[in-house]
């Protein structure tokens, strides 16, 4: 992994002090189950063997749900050591089946290929041009040839914050447009989320397969 940057160490002390600070059902985020996710990865009907990254996935019940379903190699990403903590502990003697990584996504390089790439949640707080593409190269080289990359953001009829940030809005076209050279689009719509402050946010979930047939 790359060293923190100036901007990815106030990036993280952001994400620290919103970790320390809420409890898992006091983020906009949170889901209880994060049924649509787990919908497109059973779509791929791969096996529990298969490599499985969550990226930015904090302490998302995301993990949870994974090993339920049987799969084995797990990878969970966050910036925020104090989120991975948590999920640690919520995981108990699991957690040793996961590996935990802490970085940001934005700079980042994973030393491993992966089946499914997910992002929930995290891909819309990039909004910086130069780390869009960092994270895009990324996603290129880590996913499989042939495997999938699973991404939720806010639509284009969601919020233009989230946590005191600002987030970049996708819609199904321009999400299509930015991955086009790498990756062919599988589905994408969208869900409202109900938040438990009892407020909706309209997200887009897009799934893509990894088009790449040689060596880049």
């Amino acid at each position: 992994m790359k060293t923190l940057t100036d901007i990815d160490r106030e990036r993280k002390a952001h994400w620290e002090k919103i970790y320390r600070t809420r409890q898992s059902n006091e983020v906009s985020w949170y889901e209880n189950e994060p049924k649509v996710s787990l919908d497109l990865v059973k779509q791929f009907n791969l096996p529990k063997s298969a490599r499985i990254m969550d990226s930015g996935g904090g302490d998302s019940h995301f993990v949870d749900y994974l090993l339920k379903l049987g799969y084995e190699n797990i990878t969970v990403l966050d910036i925020s050591e104090v989120a991975l903590d948590r999920a640690k502990k919520r995981l108990g003697a699991d957690a040793k089946k996961i590996k935990w990584v802490v970085a940001d996504e934005a700079d980042c390089n994973p030393d491993e290929q992966f089946d499914v790439w997910h992002d929930r949640a995290a891909f819309h707080f990039l909004t910086d041009e130069k780390e869009i593409i960092s994270y895009l190269n990324t996603i290129k080289h880590c996913i499989k040839p042939g495997g999938y990359f699973i991404v939720a953001t806010f639509s284009e009829q969601g919020p233009n914050k989230c946590s005191g940030l600002d987030v970049k809005q996708y819609s199904e076209l321009s999400m299509t447009e930015l991955l086009k050279d790498s990756f062919e689009k599988i589905n994408c719509f969208t869900v409202d989320h109900h938040t438990p402050f009892n407020t909706v946010q309209n997200f887009l979930y897009c799934s893509f397969k990894h088009k790449k047939t040689g060596a880049d």
